[in-house]
C-alpha cells in the first residue's frame, strides 16, 4: 500500500509518501490512520482533531469507513478551500 501526504501533513510526517504493509486488522481508512499514527507523532497530533484530515483511496474521496487493501494508494490531505 502506498500512502501519500499532502500540504502541511507532509511537514508533520516528514515525508511525502511511503510504502507500508499494515497488519490484517487494518481494514478501513480510519484503521489505517490509527495504525499510522502509532509511530508518527506528527500524524498523531493532526488526528487529535477529528475531521481535520481528508482521505482518498485510489484517487477517489473516501470516508473513514471506506475499505483499504494491499495495493491501494491512500492519500491524506487537509480540507481544501477555494474562493
Amino acid at each position: 500500500m502506498n500512502v501519500k501526504y499532502f500540504a502541511w501533513l507532509r511537514a508533520k510526517v516528514g515525508k511525502s509518501s511511503e510504502d507500508v504493509s499494515p497488519p490484517a486488522d487494518v481494514k478501513t481508512v480510519h484503521d489505517l490512520m490509527t495504525w499510522l499514527a502509532q509511530d508518527r507523532p506528527g500524524l498523531a497530533e493532526a488526528l487529535a482533531r477529528p475531521g481535520i484530515i481528508r482521505a482518498a483511496v485510489n484517487q477517489d474521496y473516501a470516508e473513514p469507513d471506506h475499505p483499504v487493501k494491499a495495493g491501494d494508494e491512500v492519500a491524506f490531505f487537509p480540507p481544501v478551500t477555494g474562493g
